[in-house]
């Protein structure tokens, strides 16, 4: 097949330039090799083609080269063991051009196959083509790769006219890819998706191929639901033994949340190819800049320590959560006595009611949305709401708005299930229930609370003191920890906090039922002069 349409004189330049293409043998079918061999001398064949070194040929980096050999490791029968391999590492080590290296390996390499199909994959259109734009410059940059492949800029489509694969360039927040057939696939910076539809249709494609992979390179993600730390956390436990999976490797560069971001000692521990791709001066300036100004640290220890933070500074810290995580049977709580807080949305948004049992420090929590958009719910969000309703961690209710009817049948049921001594409720949205309450001849403790500081505040130092305690028994209930992981607290002159839910990284709803049902709780269980302020306000 003969270099045709936009780009095809570039590719005839390339193969007019004065190099041969005829070639009797590449490097990487010399005898003797294992396939992550080959894939690496298939690599270090190619030239850089900008920057330090341009011109000279590919020299992988040890780290790089480690991952390689893990990732195209075979089993008795030289089939690869390994389906999806993950890469985490900060900014600037290489990794969109080692993604290309990859993919062309897999197009025309030794690890291509006929009627292959690859696709790179990215937040955007634009990110999608910095893969594609790499791709092409090796291409135009080597005589028999230009020769051989078609490459058609306009719709970052790449063939290969001897076995006849493609390769084309994605974006999450495109149109969606059905009837492929997968089998290889590289997604970029996968912590900056904004939808998780491509990264599913991908994936489940590639059990039409006998030997398909994916591999997910980039930066961490500062929230814990994103795709990108839903690997990184699943590569942390198999490689610590706790789950066996000889199809998934993965390894994470970053700095250890325990030891100084701002020691250049520690840098090298995310920036495996610092002294490279990214020198320690540069670093060490983002450092200085981070440390004058706190608004440039999440950046800095985000893109450049490749650790889990947030811009915001988070309410509640994640191992002071997880510390409470052990779960109580939900038949040792039945008939016992709690408190509960109820967080109602309007219309569409997440609905909680979490109650909290002071004598076995249980949390209980119970999560409605309405079932019609659960998919566009879940696309703008960015969690797996319809994996949790599954799961029965929500309750999907009827209809496009939240069903407020169902929400009171339910709320009859869990108050006749337990001893429930006060709901503490935002006034907000409640009217429209409490007339369903009251035409079902349904009794509650309803008790409003109010979302200012004169009672969030001391709810908040209520619920602190139990979660510093350890005192909480929250049973890893994805959806409050979610909720958890998203709160933000504004504080007043006085050093008074409240819950900020347009601050938030995203919903909070269960976590502020949860403060509520805590300051109910302190206000309910001790003597009125043990408790600061009211808690309650009735105006």
């Amino acid at each position: 097949m003969g270099a045709r349409g936009p780009g095809a004189s570039r590719q005839r330049a390339a193969v007019q330039s004065g190099q041969t293409v005829a070639i009797e043998g590449h490097p990487w079918e010399a005898d003797g090799l294992t396939r992550a061999e080959r894939v690496i001398a298939f690599i270090e064949s190619l030239p850089i083609t900008k920057g330090y070194g341009a011109g000279e040929n590919v020299a992988l980096l040890p780290f790089q080269r480690e991952w390689i050999e893990a990732v195209y490791a075979v089993d008795g029968d030289g089939n690869r063991r390994v389906r999806t391999g993950l890469m985490s590492v900060a900014r600037g080590q290489g990794k969109t051009v080692l993604a290309a290296l990859l993919t062309l390996c897999h197009l025309c390499g030794p690890e291509a196959e006929q009627r292959g199909e690859c696709y790179s994959a990215a937040a955007t259109k634009e990110q999608a083509g910095l893969i594609f734009a790499e791709m092409e410059a090796i291409i135009l940059a080597t005589p028999w790769m230009a020769d051989r492949l078609n490459v058609q800029r306009f719709y970052k489509i790449i063939e290969d006219a001897e076995t006849g694969s493609k390769y084309r360039a994605l974006a999450s927040d495109g149109k969606a890819v059905h009837g492929t057939a997968s089998s290889f696939i590289v997604c970029d910076e996968l912590a900056q998706w904004k939808k998780r539809e491509l990264f599913d249709v991908l994936r489940t494609s590639m059990g039409k191929r006998k030997e398909p992979l994916l591999l997910a390179i980039g930066t961490q993600s500062p929230h814990p639901e994103n795709l990108m730390s839903e690997l990184v956390d699943y590569a942390e436990r198999v490689n610590s033994g706790e789950i066996e999976d000889a199809a998934f490797h993965g390894v994470l560069y970053a700095v250890p949340e325990d030891a100084d971001p701002y020691d250049p000692e520690n840098w090298p521990l995310a920036n495996p190819a610092i002294g490279v791709f990214v020198s320690a001066e540069q670093i060490a300036n983002e450092a200085e800049r981070a440390q004058r100004m706190p608004t440039f640290e999440p950046a800095f220890l985000n893109l450049h320590c490749n650790m889990r933070v947030d811009a915001e500074p988070k309410a509640i810290n994640p191992k002071e959560w997880d510390a409470c995580g052990e779960a109580v049977p939900l038949n040792e709580l039945r008939g016992q006595r709690c408190y509960a807080g109820l967080d109602l949305s309007s219309t569409r948004d997440l609905s909680a009611l979490v109650l909290y049992f002071p004598e076995r420090g249980a949390v209980l929590p119970y999560f409605w949305c309405p079932k019609a958009g659960i998919d566009l719910k879940e696309e703008l969000d960015r969690v797996p709401y319809r994996t949790w309703a599954k799961q029965g961690f929500i309750e999907a209710t009827p209809g496009k708005a939240i069903d407020k009817r169902y929400i009171a049948h339910r709320l009859a049921e869990i108050a006749s299930a337990f001893d429930v001594r006060a709901i503490a409720y935002d006034r907000h949205a409640i009217e429209d229930l409490t007339v369903i309450l009251d035409g079902e001849g349904v009794t509650l403790p309803l008790e409003a609370w109010g979302q200012g500081f004169v009672s969030m505040a001391p709810a908040i130092d209520a619920f602190e003191m139990l979660l510093l305690e350890a005192e909480l028994k929250h049973g890893m209930h994805p959806v409050l920890r979610w909720n958890a992981s998203n709160l933000i607290f504004d504080t007043d002159q006085a050093g008074n906090r409240k819950p900020n839910k347009a601050r938030s990284i995203d919903r909070i709803d269960g976590c502020a039922a949860l403060i509520m049902a805590c300051g109910i709780a302190a206000k309910g269980e001790e003597k009125p002069a043990a408790y600061e302020g009211s808690g309650v306000e009735w105006v």
